[in-house]
């Protein structure tokens, strides 16, 4: 097993590097990466859907992106333990009929001595909002530019 640094115990400094990273990987969205940050038999709840194991993962983020087009994602740390963090995060994206959604929600994070996510508990709810009111613009998909404002800059 690859160690994913940073590894627990977390420090606030590694808190928010695992945070960033894990923003950088959804935003590139590809499924297949994404699941490498996961333990083999990493257990999910996400909304009402729960997925279990790396190849569900996979299945999961393939019909996600898929579906949520042009999506764009900030994370924040919320708090953190030795070895869990909790995020809060918003994004943005727009259905095959153009309809635009800001979709908020708050994760629970726990994380193996390799610091792959074992656990993921994700709540989430969406916002109608129309193209003018986006306020994530970046080229997508890819990273959030260091120097586009967070979520408490955007007063979200």
């Amino acid at each position: 097993m690859n160690p994913r640094p940073p590894l627990p115990p977390f420090t606030a400094e590694t808190a928010v590097q695992k945070v960033r990273a894990a923003e950088n990987a959804w935003n590139n969205q590809n499924p297949e990466a994404v699941s490498l940050a996961y333990t083999p038999d990493t257990h999910w709840r996400n909304r009402d859907t729960f997925v279990h194991g790396r190849e569900e993962v996979v299945a999961f983020l393939t019909q996600k992106w898929a579906r949520e087009l042009d999506y764009r994602l900030i994370k924040e740390l919320w708090a953190f333990t030795d070895d869990r963090i909790a995020v809060r995060f918003v994004y943005e994206c727009h259905d095959a009929d153009g309809q635009w959604y800001r979709s908020h929600g708050n994760e629970n994070w726990e994380f193996d001595e390799n610091g792959l996510m074992r656990v993921r508990r994700a709540s989430i709810n969406d916002q109608l909002i129309s193209e003018s009111d986006r306020l994530f613009r970046w080229d997508a998909p890819g990273p959030r530019p260091d120097d586009h404002p967070g979520l408490t800059d955007l007063g979200l």
